[in-house]
């Protein structure tokens, strides 16, 4: 029997990250049950937190822990949940007793510990992904990179699995983490069986193409946020990093070094990003053909195109636009060359 510890912490925790893992590993129980896998429940499941009962969403919920963390001595897996990005950093310190006590499982008894989407902050404060690979929600990863930077942040993968610590990616991409984990522990069979019965798409494993670029300028280099606007508001020309150095006055080092500590991105990066986010969007909703909207985003090369949306969003754009364009008509003159 493995004890899993659903933490439930004060404040902004979102209600469906802890209700969902509480329903995964519960219908796993009945389903091993039902096939003879297993004559008792393979996971002992425990909703715990700082007190009995916690509200939720200002007072709108409620749950009624069945344990707290003073009473719970020894856990094999601990689920940290998502919180919701208003005052995340302040909901992280009103919660840092399970800081203390997620490191003491950990050292003591070796448990395994899951963050979920932004939970990976929690995770984060213990230290226990120093050095390792972790992801959280897209919209978190800028705070994140800044305030963690001692972690290894993927910023494309769905599920993280390193050393008994797993983290998964934003919002219900958590319910990936969580057959993940019914794989692991559970075999294959009850994994697909848990994916049929919630709708869950198997083995997914990349969120790039969920991220939505909105621009770092959220730092007090001036120049640098008008380097910023000038490529936003320039995205239809070939701009490169010497034009922009002298633009605003700085050697290329210089500039380089500000750009990426101001906003987590090289100026190329930056250049890139914005390039694509743009791209993405007319993709979505515009009839123009795959060239047409490379043309409009300042390339000319097919394959440096295609190679750099894949980059950043993990689909090509003809099959971004397949997926997410409501008319779904054909969007390239040569679809082999997308």
């Amino acid at each position: 029997m493995k004890h899993v510890s659903i933490l439930v912490p004060k404040g902004n925790a979102i209600l469906s990250s802890i209700i969902g893992p509480y329903k995964i590993f519960n219908a796993a129980n009945m389903y091993m049950a039902n096939t003879g896998k297993t004559q008792q429940p393979f996971f002992d499941v425990h909703l715990v937190g700082l007190n009995k009962n916690t509200t939720l969403y200002e007072g709108a919920f409620s749950i009624h822990c069945d344990a707290t963390i003073d009473t719970i001595k020894e856990t094999d897996l601990i689920v940290i949940p998502a919180g919701r990005p208003e005052n995340l950093l302040q909901d992280i310190k009103d919660n840092y007793d399970f800081v203390y006590w997620i490191r003491r499982q950990k050292e003591l008894y070796n448990a395994e510990v899951a963050s979920l989407c932004l939970g990976a902050f929690l995770l984060a404060e213990t230290g226990l992904v120093d050095g390792k690979q972790c992801t959280t929600h897209w919209a978190g990863m800028d705070i994140f990179k800044k305030t963690y930077p001692q972690v290894n942040l993927v910023s494309n993968k769905v599920v993280t699995d390193e050393d008994g610590i797993y983290t998964s990616g934003g919002a219900y991409s958590f319910l990936n983490l969580m057959l993940h984990l019914v794989d692991k522990y559970c075999g294959r069979e009850t994994a697909i069986y848990i994916s049929k019965f919630f709708e869950i798409e198997m083995d997914r494993d990349n969120q790039h193409q969920f991220a939505i670029f909105k621009g770092q300028k959220d730092h007090e280099d001036e120049a640098i946020r008008m380097a910023q606007r000038y490529i936003e508001g320039n995205v239809s020309e070939r701009i490169s990093v010497d034009r922009l150095a002298d633009k605003y006055a700085i050697s290329r080092r210089n500039f380089v070094r500000r750009f990426k500590k101001a906003t987590q991105n090289t100026p190329l990066e930056y250049i890139q990003r914005v390039k694509v986010e743009v791209a993405k969007k007319r993709l979505e909703s515009t009839q123009n053909n795959v060239t047409e909207i490379m043309y409009g985003v300042g390339y000319s090369d097919q394959k440096a195109f295609r190679n750099v949306f894949k980059k950043y969003v993990g689909l090509s754009p003809i099959a971004y636009k397949g997926k997410y364009n409501r008319s779904r008509v054909d969007v390239s003159n040569n679809p082999t060359a997308w």
